[in-house]
């Protein structure tokens, strides 16, 4: 039994009655009118999915035109409802003119019981494309709207680094090349594709995002291909899969490195091809799609261990974009902390709050082993927490073991070696760096020319 909403408008009660029996057979509810007047009191109080409707109602001049009103009617209301049109077999040319204007199909009386059934499930999955479309594309404008409150500086930065991501992002952009989008966890790889497709001239169509880790090996197909009726035990509906959703738009496979290698073949077959067939189905179904991939893997490394198909890498590797760790942008922690300040004071009723300068350079000093995530976190914990209008060092627990040497057996070589390298890269400045080591510029000369870092 589908759980939805069926609503029949007819004015021959034996139409609608007969209607009724039929439709009640296989969904949960359903409503039936023999006037339209009613309509929109209707669709006010109910989750209407579908609403099957007469043509031909009493009015001056009986030619159709009443139903194409309330036709119109309906889509006002919500233009996601799939409309069905129920009319005589001399009427087709009314109802071709009906699909035309937006209805999804006709049934001719007398009809044929199964094609009607049919007729009605095509019609229920047409309604939760078009809801799960609406869905996504909310979704796609609300973060395209926070992003843009933030000036679009939780993506960009003012670090040499990222800088450099956004030059590569704006060429890009403006072509349907692949793109395979690499960084540690946290350090912001689907926002950075979602800026991608907010750029591109696909922008007004959707991003689909697939979890690839998520993604039982069972499920690959069905998820990512779609399926038909009956092609499994629990194929009880027609799906469409998340290639054909992302049609005309973007695609974000992410941790496209967990995927098994049989998944891996069929991923690249599809984009070999450039088209999808559902599962229980042979019939080819074309994708326009833009492929962006991410992953935290090193698939060079995974090649070479047989782990990752070489032929699929070049296909989703045609511009590689390398995302920093937040250890090696730190000019961006400033903008990226007041960022998430503004957003989680706004969210939590304490707007205007700000944070003071050693705060600051506490956040700045850390060295983020969970990136952007983990200051996002941080932040939004001490918001919650704090009854102060100014947040200072002391509001925030961070880690005392650094990201970078967790979990490593270093000599002691090895570790100044490391952390002056890493200091250096991180602020770039001969004179910074030896204050922030605590040492002298001549020192920290010796110790360069010691470690061979130039």
């Amino acid at each position: 039994m589908i759980k939805g909403t069926v609503l029949i408008v007819d004015e021959n009660r034996g139409i609608l009655t007969s209607l009724e029996q039929i439709v009640k057979s296989r969904f949960e509810k359903v409503i039936t009118l023999h006037s339209p007047e009613r309509i929109n009191e209707v669709l006010r109080s109910s989750d209407v999915d579908i609403v099957m409707l007469d043509t031909n109602f009493k009015s001056v001049v009986n030619n159709g035109n009443e139903g194409l009103f309330w036709m119109r009617k309906i889509f006002d209301y919500d233009d996601n409802i799939s409309v069905i049109i129920v009319t005589a077999s001399g009427d087709v040319e009314l109802a071709v003119k009906a699909i035309k204007e937006g209805a999804v199909d006709f049934i001719l009386r007398p009809w044929d019981e199964s094609k009607l059934l049919a007729t009605i499930n095509a019609a229920w999955q047409l309604r939760l494309s078009r809801i799960e479309a609406s869905a996504l594309k909310r979704d796609n404008q609300q973060l395209k709207k926070e992003i843009n409150k933030g000036g679009g500086k939780i993506v960009t930065g003012a670090s040499p680094t990222m800088i450099n991501v956004m030059n590569i992002v704006r060429k890009v952009a403006a072509t349907d090349v692949n793109v395979l989008i690499t960084g540690e966890n946290g350090t912001g790889k689907e926002l950075v594709a979602r800026e991608i497709h907010n750029m591109s001239k696909r922008a007004r169509e959707l991003m689909i995002t697939v979890d690839m880790g998520s993604i039982t090996e069972s499920l690959f197909e069905s998820e990512l291909f779609g399926h038909v009726r009956g092609a499994f035990t629990d194929a009880k509906e027609d799906r469409t899969g998340k290639f054909e959703n992302a049609h005309g738009g973007t695609l974000f496979l992410d941790e496209i490195g967990n995927l098994s290698l049989q998944s891996q073949a069929k991923l690249l077959s599809v984009l070999q091809n450039r088209y999808i067939i559902r599962v229980g189905s042979n019939k080819p179904v074309p994708i326009d799609i833009r492929l962006i991939c991410a992953t935290n893997c090193d698939l060079i490394h995974m090649v070479r261990e047989g782990r990752f198909r070489e032929d699929l890498l070049y296909r989703i590797n045609t511009i590689l974009i390398e995302v920093p760790p937040l250890r090696d942008r730190v000019d961006d922690i400033p903008i990226l902390a007041n960022y998430f300040l503004k957003v989680n004071s706004d969210r939590y009723g304490k707007s205007g709050m700000k944070l003071n300068t050693h705060a600051m350079e506490k956040l700045s000093n850390h060295d983020w082993p969970g990136n952007i995530r983990e200051l996002q976190h941080s932040i939004e914990k001490a918001v919650i927490m704090c009854d102060a209008p100014v947040l200072k060092p002391t509001d925030f627990t961070l880690s005392p073991v650094s990201g970078v040497y967790a979990n490593k057996e270093m000599t002691l070589d090895e570790m100044e070696h490391k952390l002056i390298s890493d200091t250096l890269r991180r602020y770039g400045n001969i004179s910074i760096v030896a204050g922030k080591l605590g040492i002298t510029r001549q020192t920290l000369y010796n110790k360069m020319k010691k470690y061979n870092i130039s």
